[in-house]
């Protein structure tokens, strides 16, 4: 990962959160064009939310949840200081907002990512500041228990980080998540080379999973690490089945279509999962729409049409014009 900063950035965010997101994008949301641009950011239309935040009145709680928004559309857009500006002023407007430490500590954790091992340090101690401050004010926040413990797990120790902490939040989440207190557990077993340990979480964590298609992408994942590839496809094809019998969980697609990819496996399937992941009515900000139809494109020049490519480079285009992508936005 590169610098200790690097192994802080906290962007890619983890599949569970979707439903978490959507909830919080419109809880106490009376203003119509917050709510028009928090549903505009979770399909993807990254210039149609920008453009709508512009019209929102300036009261205090209205220009926080602003604000806030703003910065997840420039996450998605990987405009890492402008997040993170954005996020530092919801923060100043309403401190006491769990959500917004949270997101905030997500964009200095991408800074983190990118600046120099100097600035890198001071930014991994804002970043655990944040993630702790976010759990601090709401301990049943489980995304922001599931960031903060990803911090503990890869810090180093100069910067507040360790195993023992990491642990003690899986021990707060088996109250709250405990599919993903059973996850955080597995990474830190894995980390340790306890590739037994590990398996036997993540498929601990499927049949207590409130979403399990998360939790077999998951499996995949760790599978397609260790290059054991009949075992990462049949828990693709279980991830599939999962998210067909659960509307919440169609960002596993798109995950799941990463995982194939970073295999170098069935193509055809990936671009089949990145479609259903796009005609789905419950895409999130993790997975931007514009992303996932940039990535569909390459499946299909791989596949030979280049017209349908094109065709989804154009669609990208007219959700996120400036969009001009600094990685592989893979997670």
């Amino acid at each position: 990962m590169g610098t200790a900063g690097r192994i802080l950035a906290a962007g890619c965010l983890t599949a569970t959160m979707a439903a978490g997101m959507m909830a919080q994008g419109a809880r106490g949301t009376t203003n119509q064009a917050l709510i028009q641009a928090n549903a505009a950011l979770l399909a993807g239309e990254a210039d149609k939310a920008l453009a709508l935040l512009q019209d929102v009145p300036q009261q205090r709680s209205e220009a926080a949840e602003a604000r806030n928004l703003e910065c997840r559309v420039r996450l998605t857009l990987e405009e890492w200081d402008a997040a993170a500006s954005a996020c530092e002023q919801a923060v100043r407007l309403e401190g006491q907002n769990s959500w917004y430490h949270l997101w905030l500590g997500r964009a200095l954790g991408e800074r983190a990512g990118r600046a120099s091992f100097l600035s890198a340090y001071s930014l991994a101690k804002r970043v655990r500041d944040e993630f702790e401050t976010a759990v601090r004010l709401d301990p049943r926040n489980a995304e922001a228990l599931a960031d903060l413990g990803e911090f503990y797990r890869q810090a180093p120790g100069i910067v507040g980080g360790g195993t023992a902490k990491a642990l003690d939040v899986a021990a707060q989440m088996d109250k709250v998540d405990p599919a993903r207190a059973l996850e955080l557990r597995s990474r830190i077993a894995e980390e340790s080379k306890d590739y037994g340990t590990a398996e036997r979480d993540l498929k601990q964590a499927i049949p207590v999973a409130a979403h399990p298609a998360f939790q077999w992408m998951g499996l995949a994942s760790f599978y397609q690490q260790r290059k054991r590839w009949s075992e990462m496809e049949a828990a693709i094809h279980s991830c599939v089945s999962a998210a067909e019998r659960d509307k919440h969980a169609s960002v596993a697609l798109y995950d799941g279509a990463s995982v194939l990819t970073n295999a170098n496996r069935d193509p055809a399937l990936a671009a089949k999962m990145l479609q259903d992941y796009l005609a789905s009515p419950s895409k999130t900000d993790e997975a931007p729409a514009f992303v996932a139809h940039l990535r569909l494109a390459k499946l299909k020049d791989e596949l030979g049409d280049p017209n349908g490519a094109n065709r989804e480079r154009s669609l990208a285009q007219g959700m996120a014009r400036e969009y001009r992508p600094k990685s592989d936005a893979r997670h």
